[in-house]
């Protein structure tokens, strides 16, 4: 499977470690990534190819026209319980 357009990668190194961004575009060993908040539409990141992970899925031209559509669309992706933990206090 090729870094397409649309494609759903996961970062394996770097700052953006066990992030989900979809594939903007796809420039022989490198590829323009974004996940809507962080990186934009407008700022997309230059990634290593070496350091992405694809996932199975491709989004379609309709859920990558806006950084919230692409907020959207990446959701489904994020880790089971990462938005509700919360950190236990000391002495709990």
């Amino acid at each position: 499977m090729d870094f397409v357009r649309g494609s759903v990668v996961r970062a394996k190194a770097g700052r953006d470690k066990e992030g989900f961004f979809v594939v903007l575009e796809s420039k022989e060993r490198y590829v323009l990534i974004c996940d809507g908040s962080r990186r934009s539409l407008q700022h997309p990141k230059k990634k290593n190819i070496l350091h992405l992970a694809l996932t199975k899925s491709v989004l379609d031209e309709d859920s990558m026209k806006t950084d919230r559509a692409i907020r959207k669309a990446l959701r489904s992706f994020a880790p089971a319980g990462a938005e509700d933990s919360v950190p236990l206090e000391e002495g709990s």
